[in-house]
């Protein structure tokens, strides 16, 4: 399932429209708000999908029978460009174990790159929801490989990914991959790569709009 967010014509397509603005770029908190929004919007849709359990609530006037949560997903992000996307999912599953995956670009001389994963920090994912979010589905390659490094953790129970802009390549590429039926909710999907494998038109290097330019490329 893959739903494209900006399609339903809502507040999510403003917000995409301003992370890709270069005249917004360089208000950074504005461009983390965003992505923090677009997160929170994401994880209320998904939390529609969970499974609930009936609990009984005592209040000053009497007992209600409530719908909760049957149990708290983990949430899992990329560093660092995901941070601001993950918080917006912490704000709605408040309760949730967190997952934080590094993974980045190892850029080669003649111009390809590798994709390195060389932290991971999360408790057990076995037979459990499984939310990751990651600001640009580019490639899809840091996203796959991410996925399998976390299944050495356990199998989830299902895995929803949150992007803000998704790549057709990209997504193409997760379903071919992963062994899965493919969760994706995005702010939007962007027809083409350049030959560097970022997104076009897309917004730029998510990371450092969020949090200034880095010396590593």
């Amino acid at each position: 399932m893959i739903r494209n967010l900006s399609e339903e014509h809502s507040l999510i397509s403003n917000w995409v429209s301003e992370l890709r603005d270069i005249q917004v770029h360089s208000d950074r908190l504005r461009f983390r708000r965003n992505l923090e929004r677009i997160g929170e919007v994401a994880a209320y849709e998904i939390s529609k999908e969970l499974a609930w359990v009936t609990r009984e609530v005592q209040t000053p006037l009497g007992v209600h029978s409530s719908k909760v949560l049957k149990e708290q997903p983990v949430i899992a992000t990329i560093l660092r460009a995901g941070l601001a996307m993950h918080q917006g999912v912490l704000n709605y599953f408040d309760k949730a174990d967190n997952t934080f995956v590094s993974a980045y670009r190892k850029h080669n001389e003649d111009g390809s790159f590798d994709i390195v994963l060389d932290y991971v920090s999360s408790p057990s994912i076995q037979d459990r929801i499984l939310i990751i979010s990651d600001p640009m589905l580019a490639t899809g390659t840091s996203l796959a490989k991410t996925i399998k490094a976390l299944e050495h953790l356990g199998k989830p129970a299902k895995t929803y990914i949150i992007a803000a802009i998704a790549s057709k390549q990209g997504i193409d590429y997760l379903e071919s991959s992963i062994g899965e039926q493919l969760n994706l909710w995005c702010g939007d999907i962007d027809d083409q790569l350049d030959d560097n494998g970022y997104i076009v038109p897309g917004l730029g290097d998510a990371g450092d709009l969020a949090f200034g330019e880095k010396l590593q490329h």
